[in-house]
């Protein structure tokens, strides 16, 4: 199936059952994710627009049904069962933190694999909804501080989140931190 309009993946959170906060968050995290897809474009990096913003938009589709750390794998089965592409899944799947690794996945109750979001589409929606609360921006170093004081000082994803912010600022030549 082709990627959904703007207007179809907002129906599919609707369909869904999302609450109208977690489809506002997920417009602020389009919105900053195609930014930053664009900005990396304008650099000559190759980057799906069009993915980005269906996988941001519908990233937290599953917290229709949990607002746990379930949420991402839930919510790319969901994403699979409306029959959109494998892509689209994973980014739902692999956004949750700065990406959880199979022997983090295995302490929290996931499925065994791995969740680090590989390709720049998966990175650049995870990146964006690390700088989005509920649907205002925040600063990188908020968000590394919220992480510290959910995770405990020294947690691997602290650095997975610092490496993503520095991989994308790179690409983009561009901070999109204020």
């Amino acid at each position: 199936m082709k990627l959904p309009e703007k207007t179809e993946a907002i129906a599919l959170l609707r369909k869904t059952g999302c609450p109208q906060n977690v489809i506002e968050h997920c417009l602020s995290v389009a919105a900053l994710a195609v930014e930053i897809a664009e900005a990396c474009a304008k650099q000559g990096v190759a980057v799906n627009l069009r993915l980005v913003e269906t996988g941001a938009l519908l990233h937290d589709i599953g917290r229709a049904k949990t607002h746990d750390v379930r949420h991402g794998v839930i919510g790319s089965g969901m994403v699979a069962e409306f029959g959109l592409p494998d892509a689209v899944a994973l980014i739902v799947e692999r956004h949750v933190g700065a990406g959880i690794t199979q022997e983090e996945a295995v302490k929290l109750g996931l499925p065994p694999r791995d969740y680090v979001p590989q390709t720049l589409e998966e990175k650049i929606v995870c990146y964006a909804d690390k700088l989005i609360s509920c649907n205002k921006k925040v600063s990188i170093e908020e968000t590394l501080r919220q992480f510290t004081s959910d995770l405990g000082e020294g947690h691997p994803a602290i650095e997975r989140l610092k490496a993503l912010h520095e991989e994308i600022v790179k690409l983009a030549r561009q901070d999109f931190n204020h």
